[in-house]
């Protein structure tokens, strides 16, 4: 079975699910399709090869207007941006350099949406003093789109990729994804992409199922065992931005 993301509500939903699943013996995945994307598979390639050296920042920016009323459940939904959109980001990065030791995160509401939570986060994953990691995810942004943003940034020791998530500069017909690479401070050059994260990249968590099951493929992506520590960093966030930041510190002794 293919569960739609996000893996239940919070952490406590997902446990109940993943219970679930080994229960009954299911082979389970979850949709975490931007795991699939073109520019996000070539990346990990890339990755692989070494071409990037060793991965020292990862930046996710995200200045646009969502259309948040094309999903009419998600108004009172108690949270918002990160368990509906931003959680794509955070799968992605887990997939590509591993699990962070923790995350600081501010969630913000916005005034002309009073029906809407979470519609902007601010995030930082605790990956130690080697990787810089930090998502800016502007959701509310109304003006024309001389300024609007939509990438992620990975930059390595011998190497950078810019990948451009089309998608969400004009959901839902937004431009095409790109993919751009610069190497040991050479110029920045396209990489041919078959498809975007909307709509080829949901090709790729029906298509490992199927072929898992059938034997073809060695092993099922974005299991529910791993998917559910993709929700614990989503709990994380949220727990973080309940507990406000570290108090300023009096100027006076």
């Amino acid at each position: 079975m293919l569960i739609q993301k996000p893996m239940g509500d919070d952490l406590a939903a997902a446990r109940q699910i993943l219970a679930v699943c080994r229960a009954r013996r299911l082979v389970a995945a979850v949709n975490f399709q931007l795991r699939f994307s073109p520019n996000v598979l070539a990346v990990r390639s890339l990755m692989a090869e070494g071409a990037l050296g060793s991965i020292v920042d990862v930046e996710v920016r995200l200045v646009a207007e969502q259309p948040w009323h094309l999903w009419t459940f998600l108004r009172e939904a108690p949270r918002l941006e990160i368990l509906y959109h931003s959680i794509h980001y955070l799968d992605t990065i887990r997939w590509l350099i591993g699990e962070p030791a923790g995350a600081y995160c501010r969630v913000a509401a916005h005034p002309a949406l009073p029906e809407y939570r979470d519609t902007r986060s601010t995030i930082i994953l605790d990956y130690g003093d080697a990787i810089r990691c930090s998502l800016m995810l502007n959701h509310t942004h109304r003006q024309t789109d001389g300024h609007r943003a939509s990438h992620m940034k990975i930059e390595g020791t011998c190497g950078a990729a810019m990948l451009t998530l089309g998608v969400s500069l004009d959901y839902p017909g937004g431009p095409g994804d790109r993919l751009e690479i610069a190497q040991d401070r050479g110029p920045w050059t396209d990489v041919p992409l078959r498809g975007s994260w909307f709509t080829e990249a949901f090709e790729g968590p029906m298509s490992n199922l199927q072929r898992f099951v059938d034997g073809e493929d060695d092993s099922l992506i974005s299991t529910v065992d791993d998917a559910i520590r993709t929700m614990a960093v989503v709990e994380a966030c949220y727990a973080s931005s309940a507990g406000g930041g570290t108090p300023i510190p009096p100027t006076e002794a």
